[in-house]
């Protein structure tokens, strides 16, 4: 049995590719946290949403099906802990737990742990299977995301769904889009 076929069967993610050692699992860690960061920073403002597009959410769900769930809860703990301490790398150089769009950071650290559990059973290996893991990645976001603007603002949910889902649907089906064609074209890679 060849090495590519043992590492690229479902049970594995991309990070499992690597050599095993407690300081790759840090480096990754660390390196998710940081990916997600730096992806908050290419944001676009919404008109008449007080949350604007990101890079977050498509990092968020790529270092959760890259690394698996255990590696992915982490990354987004630690990149959410950081900027509650007053690292500004949340959207657009925020940081706290107060804002407005807090609650998509809670829902991409609930959505990197799903979509990591997927991905080990082999969730990120073909393009229908990566659609699939990206919506329901996208949807717990939306699911914490929405019901946390309408508190902190005073929206209604109606409003909140308006200002914090409906504009940002099509920049989703791009970043699945993207993902469908990154995660099953480097598990090929991987099988050479």
């Amino acid at each position: 049995m060849s090495t590519a076929a043992v590492s690229t069967r479902p049970g594995k993610v991309l990070a499992d590719l690597l050599p095993a050692s407690r300081t790759r699992d840090i480096a990754l860690v660390l390196g998710g946290a940081a990916l997600t960061g730096i992806a908050a920073q290419i944001a676009v403002p919404v008109p008449g949403s007080p949350v604007p597009v990101t890079g977050q959410t498509f990092a968020a769900l790529l270092v959760g099906t890259a690394l698996g769930a255990r590696r992915g809860f982490l990354s987004l703990a630690v990149y959410a802990l950081v900027g509650m301490a007053g690292m500004p790398w949340f959207a657009q150089g925020t940081s706290g737990a107060g804002s407005a769009s807090f609650g998509y950071v809670i829902g991409m650290l609930l959505a990197s742990t799903v979509v990591g559990a997927l991905a080990r059973r082999g969730g990120d290996r073909s393009v229908l299977r990566t659609a699939s893991t990206m919506v329901l990645g996208s949807a717990i976001i939306y699911a914490v995301g929405v019901p946390y603007l309408a508190a902190a603002t005073g929206m209604t949910f109606t409003q909140a769904v308006a200002a914090g889902l409906t504009p940002f649907l099509i920049g989703d089906a791009v970043k699945a889009a993207l993902a469908m064609g990154v995660l099953p074209t480097a598990w090929k890679f991987a099988n050479k």
